[in-house]
């Protein structure tokens, strides 16, 4: 029995995800999650085989889901199911550690094959990027931009601010103290030589590792 957990913040395609799956006899849907952060640590209790992720989620996003479970040693395929697919994106998240990357345009068939496939151990690519020439990339080793600079913590720090959550928002999401928020917040300025947190949030988006959203904000200076 392969077993998978759904993290999308929708809950239509989750509802959707595990109508397709669960006609296969030999997939079980055991959990669904619809933030970054929850996905985290449902992903370490209920262990499952596959997990299909979503790029652009509340809390942390996907690529960052994706790195803290590889970090962790948390043993699970992971599947990247999302309307994204530039090559930063896709090259960010398998270097995070996903194995399979879909488009949610793909037929459900190519869907299944992705969850047996991760399932094996094997990667998977939807075939619009299965002859991209980008993945040449992945043979050069980790990512070397702006964002390996920080810490795990931080990097969760930084994308739930720049969601538009305030100081006191951002510390209660994450169980730490709000003096511990701003310090957080001062350390990432300092590495990145910037000034003030608008500029952070600036440089943040236009680098492009954090994903866009209207609902994001870059006016952060009274967070």
């Amino acid at each position: 029995m392969i077993t998978i957990m759904l993290v999308d913040d929708h809950p239509v395609i989750r509802r959707g995800l595990r109508a397709v799956l669960e006609v296969e006899s030999d997939f079980q849907v055991i959990g669904e999650a619809g933030d970054g952060l929850e996905a985290v640590s449902l992903a370490q209790s209920l262990r499952p085989n596959v997990m299909l992720l979503d790029l652009m989620m509340k809390g942390i996003n996907g690529i960052e889901v994706a790195r803290q479970l590889s970090r962790r040693s948390v043993k699970l395929g992971i599947i990247i199911f999302s309307v994204l697919g530039s090559e930063h994106y896709v090259l960010e998240a398998l270097r995070a550690g996903a194995l399979g990357y879909v488009l949610k345009d793909a037929p459900s068939e190519e869907l299944v094959t992705a969850v047996r496939k991760v399932a094996d151990g094997d990667r998977y690519l939807c075939a619009p990027l299965q002859e991209q020439p980008f993945l040449q990339q992945l043979s050069g080793g980790d990512s070397k931009d702006w964002y390996h600079l920080l810490t795990t913590r931080e990097r969760e720090v930084l994308q739930l601010s720049v969601q538009g959550n305030t100081c006191s928002e951002v510390a209660g999401q994450l169980g730490i103290s709000r003096r511990t928020v701003e310090s957080h917040r001062a350390n990432m300025m300092r590495k990145l030589g910037l000034s003030s947190l608008a500029g952070l949030y600036h440089y943040a988006l236009q680098n492009g590792t954090l994903l866009n959203s209207s609902e994001y904000s870059v006016n952060g200076e009274k967070r």
